[in-house]
């Protein structure tokens, strides 16, 4: 507290503190000498009053800065706490879209899964059936060449067997004869 303070207060106090220390026995009645009254009521009232006065005029300025610091403190505290709410929204929506985005190209990619597997699978049709016709053409082939192999194998049979140095001489007519005999 500054001096002026001090001064006022202790000037305003003084007379508080000499009446407030008045006993009851010979100073009540030599106060009811000096002033005709019986009663101090109505000055007490005003030293109480100056007092009073005195004590919101040092410390209402005080108090009142308390107060407002401490609502500027809650309403500083309460921005901040907005700000952090607006910023969490702003983080939600953000996780949100990013959330709908992942879901888009889930589904993207799933659909391209799909068609993927769709052309995998014909290309793996289409290669079995080409492996298919290869091995149809081969088991052909297989079938011709086991049938010219047998038609060789009976041709030499007949030839070996039925040809004796005598029927070295036959025509054609003969051979064709005896060839279709072992044939059929």
């Amino acid at each position: 507290m500054d001096m002026k303070k001090v001064l006022l207060l202790s000037l305003f106090a003084l007379p508080a503190i000499v009446l407030a220390s008045s006993g009851h026995g010979e100073e009540a009645s030599r106060y009811l000498q000096q002033t005709g009254r019986e009663s101090d009521f109505w000055p007490r009232v005003v030293n109480f009053t100056i007092f009073a006065a005195l004590l919101w005029y040092l410390l209402a300025g005080p108090i009142k800065g308390f107060f407002k610091g401490r609502s500027e403190e809650i309403a500083s505290q309460l921005k901040e706490i907005e700000e952090k709410l607006q910023a969490a929204k702003e983080e939600k929506k953000e996780a949100q879209a990013r959330l709908d985005e992942s879901v888009k190209k889930a589904e993207q990619i799933i659909e391209d899964a799909k068609k993927e597997a769709v052309i995998l699978a014909q290309k793996i049709a289409d290669a079995n059936a080409q492996e298919l016709e290869v091995m149809e053409k081969q088991y052909a082939e297989k079938i011709a060449l086991e049938e010219r192999k047998a038609t060789r194998e009976a041709i030499d049979e007949v030839l070996s067997e039925n040809i004796t140095t005598e029927d070295i001489m036959l025509d054609e007519a003969k051979v064709v004869e005896i060839i279709s005999k072992k044939v059929a």
